[in-house]
């Protein structure tokens, strides 16, 4: 909370700048040291305290002499002119003709991080004119005019001016802008000026000027002409050097030209601004200056003040009129800015030597075409100090312009009151000092005793000196303030003070800008680096306000101490307890006890001890000095530390209690631990999977002081109360108090009677005590028997404590206290801790009960009935919760869906509805990947049926399963009732199905769980629902898809328009197919099966939510049965188009009615197709299913093919091209389709016999109805075989030969006209052939015309079978 030197930029290549700067002269150094010797110290008081040293010095090492030498080395910043930007991100070092520019980098240091870094960006000679040399410099950054701009500069301009007269522009590049020669003489001094928000109403809004002053006159540039003239040049040379061009023009500047009178010498100035003087002012001075008689305006003139320092006067004031003289235009200089070449060439003339010629015949240029220099307008003094033999060296104005500070040559620095014109403060010993201002607001803190928090925020001025000579910097508060912070700093720094911002900013564009600047910086040429100076706004405040200063710098203090952790106890404790007692107000009295408590890294003993001190201090005081909040604050927490302390104190103490009575005092728990330590075992291996979690998470993780004060908070009545944040610190908590007494390593009556004693509700403690049993579930379930001796003692304390159990409970009734214990079990997931702390509450409700039953003389029976039938009720749902999760938690098999286990208990069950439980089994099933046979196997065993082989095979296997689910179904016999499961899980299958359409697999598991329903009133609900829901959508989308493609349509399509690949998509088909297929047999099953009747287990039957899929499925409408098999006719031309790859336009085999009936809902009546098709529509569903049969016939032919170069017969498949059914489908189709049946087996046999497989064709022979017709075809193939065999076969042998000349003619010239290309195989065993000769001969009459050449082809047939 103290002012502080802050370093925020580093400097490259220092060096370098200094060695070009001074290049081929000598070092300053010789310079500096004769003039030293010449200057003589004051001798004050102070000043001798400073040089007392000297008698040290002259006893150094030769080290000290080293570092002398080197700061000697460093006075050549002094002796340049440097300037830097109010944005901190240029610096100009200048000295005599050359210059050298250092623009902001980013680097990154050996740490990581990123710092600010002033590096070389250009360097060169400035000077043009000979015998001129830079004088002054600035830098003034130009906003940017973006909309999107923030307050960053959009470029720095740099102005120079030169002891020639020359006020020359430039780039951060070095390029020259803009040339102006304004007043023959040397420039003193450049100043500028930009937009300030003002902080007052009445506040004149003060416009942007660049100030520059001469020996005798004074020239102020407009800051708007100024910000558009340097736009518009920088501009014209950007475009003229992308043009190739070097002329360009620049824009005159508006400007006002003064001539300073009755002042001897002119050194430094500041232009103060427009100001308004009061009506007694002006009346004042018209008395002064014009006498008795003087005419006085109505209203005051609006002036512009300009205040110089320099000799007689000492320091003078001028006021100029507005609007009493005219700007003037200037004439541009084309001494430089005529020629862009000159420009550019300019920055290197310096390091390179080139370009002398070119710069000598450019002098002679600019001597013969001078600018004409316009005269000055005389401007009076108005007053001034007088002092003759006091000389200003410089003035600096205030950023509020109403004071200013100016140095001379005595080494004073004088305060000045520029509203008046009086010096009002004055330092000495401080020759060649540098000034600096800093403007500092309030933070943003509610003020003591302010009556409106909308105050505008104050603002503090601080005085910033440095003095070269003595080493330091120093802050002053202003106006009559101390100082408020002093720093040794190097001797040879420059303090930079800009005193303006950015250049084009205006009341409007500065809205919602953030600009950053540093308001005064230090540079120090020995270590680089480039400081500013941090001033806390309440080193400016005095008096009663310095309590509030004081008490904040302590906070800060004790803060740092807190933040360091390195401190020993005893001193840690003794350092902060000083700090806090110092502290004067409460608030930040309790500010810091607050940061205290909340400390990790103190004692508790510590805390304890200076809790305590604060308290007996505070009681010390007079009541009404005390804050009654802060003494509340300090006992509460003293309360809860000491509670703390007595229960970690307990904890660690070896005094326990011993139990010795045994488990059947809880009464016949022993036989219920026995009923259910099976499942409990199995249930702790498979939930015995390690999990991982923060060490500070963890449950034996020790409890923090802090974190046990942060849980518990006291009441106003002086009650604890505890507050329940995240479930990890609430569960720290618990067992930082109860799991000792759980575990039987601490005193479970100390440990209540000390709850008891501090206040907290027993409610509370019973919520904190069940929720460290059951989320210790499995530190519980290794020593079950001890822990629930324990938590029985705990139980019956807490319900015995004052406020558990009402006085006025009526037995009769439910007791609140015991259903807050059940309403817990109720909604855990934990269900074997709760199921163990539901048979103790339920012993100690069942003896509390009791009691109290004796104790008014009733009878037990009377007493117990109600309570104890909601814990029987509460026990055997924890029981059946119990199986169930034992279930779920089992470990999936290899290859199986997995993901995480689903988690169950009372609440999730209830709040499930009636098919609650069956959608956890089914969601386990569809987990587990069990399939619909084994499953079906398993529900198909009797209830009573012994199943300790089961068991015994899942406690060996991770996959025996079976044992599991058949002990759950003697828990839920309705629930798992074969239909409701198998429901379940295909609705389980279909929908996760419609998450990955990809996965086919699942809706075929679907499918095949559908079919396994016996109700045909659930299986047709569930297959209208699915039909409705996941399918019609897409179904609809795939047969418009096939329809506008023409084909089975790519991959890139079939995701596109249905979302799901090509391969899916018929898996798709096939599946839309089976369903509306088991859909027409439940509707047609529906009539002669009564509904079956659902039902729940008792104990389940307060189940609330949403109903089940089976109950939804009873309550869906009945379907049309032509509209289910239309759509069934259309999925399996799909499908059939899709497997065999068929070019087809499905919707376009049905007439108009057929295709508006399409995708309607299944259960209205629709106008469906009726009577005879046209002609051409039924021969294209024919030519369709034709295709699909040679299509079916050639994959089965490929695939015996391919197993007999296996080596290995597989049997056929049930789905795909092989699929056995396809013959028989198409056959229903083309009966639905009006295709003659006959003709499509006698087709599917002419295409088994051209793919020579004559038993398949066999086969179908017998049900062929036209013979005639048939014996014509299949004689053509016999034709064609043997045409093959004697004609065209490559090994014809001789005995062939011969046979085909014995041939009659006619046969002979047949066999030639046959084409055995046309079979797929026309090499066929000639036994096969024979056979089928005969068949032929047999289905053909004896007067058919073909029949003497079928008996003809017999005999041939004959005899090449004879002959092999």
């Amino acid at each position: 909370m103290s002012c502080c030197l802050l370093e925020f930029c580093r400097l490259q290549e220092l060096k370098t700048v200094r060695d070009y700067l001074f290049h081929g002269q000598s070092q300053p150094v010789e310079k500096n040291q004769t003039a030293q010797s010449d200057l003589s110290w004051d001798t004050d008081d102070w000043e001798t305290a400073w040089e007392s040293g000297i008698n040290k010095e002259q006893e150094a090492t030769s080290s000290t002499l080293v570092e002398e030498s080197t700061e000697l080395s460093a006075r050549w910043l002094q002796d340049c002119v440097v300037s830097l930007s109010p944005c901190s991100d240029l610096l100009v070092v200048a000295h005599e003709q050359k210059a050298v520019f250092l623009s902001a980098k980013w680097r990154t240091d050996d740490g990581g991080r990123e710092e600010m870094t002033l590096a070389v960006s250009w360097s060169g000679v400035l000077s043009t004119e000979e015998g001129e040399r830079v004088s002054s410099t600035i830098c003034i950054p130009l906003a940017s005019q973006k909309r999107s701009s923030t307050g960053r500069p959009d470029w720095t301009c740099v102005v120079v001016g030169f002891t020639s007269g020359y006020v020359r522009f430039y780039t951060e590049n070095g390029v020259l802008l803009l040339a102006q020669l304004l007043h023959e003489d040397q420039v003193l001094r450049l100043k500028c000026r930009t937009y300030e928000i003002p902080r007052h109403p009445g506040v004149t809004e003060q416009h942007e000027e660049l100030s520059i002053l001469y020996p005798a006159a004074l020239v102020t540039i407009d800051g708007f002409s100024l910000f558009q003239s340097l736009r518009a040049c920088r501009n014209q040379v950007a475009r003229a050097a992308a043009a190739g061009s070097d002329a360009i023009q620049p824009p005159p500047l508006a400007y006002k030209k003064w001539g300073l009178q009755d002042m001897d010498s002119n050194v430094d100035h500041c232009s103060v601004g427009v100001m308004t003087l009061n009506v007694f002012d002006q009346m004042k001075n018209a008395s002064i200056l014009g006498g008795f008689n003087a005419s006085i305006k109505g209203s005051p003139p609006a002036m512009s003040q300009y205040v110089t320092v320099g000799s007689g006067p000492y320091v003078g004031f001028y006021y100029a009129v507005e609007g009493s003289t005219q700007p003037l235009l200037s004439h541009v200089a084309l001494a430089v800015a005529s020629k862009l070449t000159s420009a550019l060439f300019s920055a290197a003339s310096g390091w390179l030597g080139w370009n002398k010629n070119k710069n000598k015949n450019e002098d002679e240029t600019v001597q013969k075409h001078k600018p004409k220099v316009e005269p000055a307008t005389p401007l009076g003094i108005r007053f001034g100090l007088p002092d003759s033999r006091r000389h200003g060296e410089s003035i600096c104005l205030s950023p509020c312009n109403t004071l200013a500070g100016a140095t001379d040559d005595f080494g004073r620095v004088t305060l000045l009151d520029l509203n008046r014109g009086i010096a009002i403060r004055m330092w000495k010993g401080y020759r060649d000092a540098q000034l600096g201002w800093l403007h500092v607001p309030e933070e943003q803190v509610s003020r003591e005793g302010s009556l409106s928090t909308s105050l505008p925020r104050r603002h503090a001025l601080f005085l910033v000196i440095y003095a070269p000579r003595r080493g330091i910097l120093e802050v002053w508060a202003m106006q009559y303030g101390p100082r408020v912070g002093a720093f040794t700093v190097g001797k040879h720094c420059r303090l930079l003070y800009a005193g303006y911002r950015l250049l084009g900013v205006n009341s409007v564009t500065s809205q919602g800008w953030k600009i950053h600047t540093h308001q005064v910086c230090l540079l120090d040429p020995v270590t680089e680096a480039l400081r500013t100076v941090n001033v806390p706004f309440h080193l400016a405040l005095g008096d009663k306000k310095s309590e509030g200063a004081k008490d904040m710098h302590l906070l800060k203090k004790l803060t740092t101490i807190l933040k360091s952790g390195e401190m020993e106890p005893d001193i840690l404790e003794s350092e902060t307890k000083s700090l806090l007692l110092d502290i004067k107000h409460s608030s930040v009295q309790k500010q810091a006890l607050e940061s205290l408590l909340s400390n990790k890294n103190i004692p508790v003993s510590c805390l304890t001890n200076i809790t305590r001190a604060l308290l007996s201090t505070l009681q010390q005081q007079a009541g009404e000095e005390v804050d009654p909040a802060l003494m509340q604050l300090c006992s509460s927490q003293l309360k809860l530390l000491q509670l703390y302390t007595d229960i970690q104190h307990m904890n660690s103490s070896a005094d326990t209690e011993q139990h010795d009575e045994p488990l059947d005092s809880l009464g016949g728990i022993e036989s219920d631990l026995a009923r259910v330590t099976p499942t409990l075992q199995r249930y702790a291996k498979f939930n015995s999977r390690p999990s991982v979690c923060f060490v500070q998470d963890a449950p034996d993780a020790p409890l923090t002081a802090q974190a046990f004060l942060s849980q518990i908070e006291c009441t106003d009545d002086g009650h604890l109360k505890l507050i329940q944040c995240s479930e990890a610190e609430w569960k720290q908590l618990g067992s930082f108090i109860f799991w000792a007494c759980l575990c039987g390593k601490s005193s479970i009556h100390q440990i209540c009677d000390k709850l008891q004693r501090a206040g907290i509700s027993p409610q509370q403690l019973l919520s904190l005590l069940l929720n460290v049993w059951l989320q210790r579930e499995k530190d519980v379930l290794q020593t079950p028997t001890e822990c629930l001796r324990n938590l029985h003692a705990l139980l019956v304390l807490l319900s015995n404590m004052e406020g558990s159990i009402e006085e006025s409970w009526d037995p009769q009734s439910v007791s609140p206290w015991w259903q807050q214990c059940r309403n817990t079990l109720a909604q855990t997931h934990n269900s074997a801790a709760a199921l163990l702390a539901a048979f103790v509450a339920h012993r100690a409700a069942k003896a509390s009960i009791t009691s109290r039953a004796d104790s008014k003389l009733q009878s037990e029976w009377e007493a117990v009935s109600l309570e104890l039938e909601q814990w029987v009720v509460c026990v055997r749902q924890l029981e059946d919760v119990l199986v169930l999760q034992t279930l779920l938690l089992a470990p999936p098999s290899v290859g199986s869906a997995g993901g995480p286990a689903l988690l169950c208990s009372i609440k999730t069950l209830l709040e499930g509805g009636s098919g609650g439980i069956t959608d956890n089994v089914s969601k386990w099933v569809f987990r587990h990947n069990l399939a619909p046979e084994q499953l079906n196997e398993i529900l198909q065993k009797p209830e009573d049926e012994d199943v300790g082989e089961d068991v015994k095979e899942s406690q060996e296997n991770a996959d025996g399963t079976a044992g599991l689910l058949v002990a759950l179904r003697k828990h839920f016999p309705h629930s798992l009732s074969p239909n409701l499961l198998f429901a379940h899980c295909c609705w389980e299958y279909v929908v996760q199905w419609n998450k990955d359409p990809e996965e086919g697999v699942h809706l075929c598991r679907a499918m095949e769980h559908l079919k396994l329903v016996s109700s045909p009133h659930i299986q047709l609900g569930i297959c209208t629902m699915m039909w409705s829901t996941f399918l019609v959508k897409r179904f609809s989308a795939a047969a418009f898809l096939i329809e506008k493609v023409g084909k089975a349509p790519k991959d890139r399509l079939c995701r596109r328009d249905v979302g799901m690949g090509d391969k899916a998509l018929t898996s798709f088909l096939g599946c839309c197919v089976q369903l509306l297929q088991v859909l027409m047999e439940a509707d047609s099953a529906v009539a002669e099966v009564p509904p079956p009747e659902l039902s729940l287990e008792e104990v389940w039957c307060g189940a609330e939510g949403p109903a089940s899929i089976a109950e939804l499925a009873m309550e869906q409408k009945g379907v049309h049965y032509p509209l289910v098999q239309h759509h069934c006719l259309l999925a399996s031309l799909l499908h059939a188009a899709l497997t065999f790859s068929l070019k087809v336009k499905p919707l376009s085999l049905f007439d108009s009615k057929g295709k508006n009936a399409f995708f309607r809902d299944l259960t209205t009546i629709q106008l469906m197709p009726s009577g005879d098709m046209d002609p051409a529509l039924v021969l294209s569903r024919q030519e369709f299913l034709l295709r699909v049969l040679t299509a079916w016939v050639q994959s089965i032919d490929d695939a015996s093919v391919a197993d007999a170069s296996a080596g290995s017969r597989t049997p056929p498949s049930s789905g795909g091209p092989r699929a056995e059914w396809w013959p028989s489908l198409c056959l229903e189709l083309g009966r639905l389709l009006q295709v003659s049946p006959d003709h499509l087996r006698r087709h599917l046999v002419c295409q088994l016999y051209n793919q020579g497989l004559d038993s398949h064709g066999e086969e179908v022979m017998l049900e062929v109805e036209d013979k005639d017709v048939l014996g014509s075809q299949l004689l053509m193939i016999t034709g064609q075989r043997l045409s093959y065999s004697l004609l065209r076969s490559q090994n014809q042998t001789q005995p062939a030969m011969e046979l085909l000349a014995r041939l009659p003619p006619t046969l002979c010239t047949w066999l030639k006209a046959m084409d055995p290309s046309e079979l797929r195989r026309p090499l066929v065993p000639l036994h096969q052939t024979s056979r089928l000769v005969g068949r032929v001969i047999e289905m053909l009459p004896e007067n058919h015309g073909q029949y003497s050449l079928a008996l003809h082809l017999l005999e041939a047939v004959d005899v090449l079978t004879a002959e092999d």
